[in-house]
């Protein structure tokens, strides 16, 4: 596992613990397990605990896959832009749930290693390194500069950029809910 490359900002335990199927309702339990065969792993920490808002975890899961795995953009520019939000936002939960999401898109170990170190560091294309930039100024100004736009511009056309910076804004706010929360990577130590 690639280690999370930033400083954590989440509770030492979970303030709302993962839900049970009782408290999940049966809808959102057979929906955390449809979601987790889907990506083939356990049912994630994060489904178990949105779900306890029955009725909200439902319309927040349609919007959510509709940008991953739903989503127009390339996988590969999505879960960079994923991963830099994770790491501005100090999520390691989203980060370790995207390394492997990432890898199977085509991100190498190394470029996923340099997420980290930002759009500055050398490797970088001139697309990624405008991704990079592009998570970096949304998070931090909720826009971008003219320069990174005309930039993704030549890649992407509208649709593409409005659905990046809903993917961006998506998950910084879910980076947030997952800090605030203290929802726990899985993880054997986690």
């Amino acid at each position: 596992m690639i280690p999370f490359p930033g400083p954590v900002r989440r509770p030492a335990h979970p303030r709302v613990p993962p839900g049970t199927r009782a408290e999940l309702g049966a809808i959102n339990a057979a929906l955390c397990r449809a979601v987790a065969r889907r990506f083939g792993g356990p049912v994630p920490n994060i489904l178990t605990t949105l779900g306890r808002h029955r009725r909200l975890f439902r319309s927040w899961l349609r919007f959510a896959a509709r940008l991953m795995p739903y989503g127009t953009l390339d996988r590969a520019d999505a879960e960079l832009v994923i991963l830099r939000v994770a790491v501005g936002c100090g999520s390691d939960y989203e980060w370790h749930q995207h390394v492997r999401l990432a890898r199977r898109a085509g991100l190498t170990a190394e470029q996923i290693a340099r997420v980290g170190a930002g759009p500055d560091a050398p490797g970088w294309s001139e697309h990624q390194r405008a991704l990079l930039y592009a998570a970096d100024q949304l998070i931090a100004h909720r826009t971008l500069d003219d320069a990174v736009f005309q930039r993704l511009r030549e890649t992407y056309d509208e649709r593409r950029l409005i659905e990046l910076c809903l993917l961006a804004g998506q998950y910084a706010m879910l980076a947030g809910t997952l800090n605030a929360l203290g929802v726990r990577p899985e993880l054997p130590d986690g």
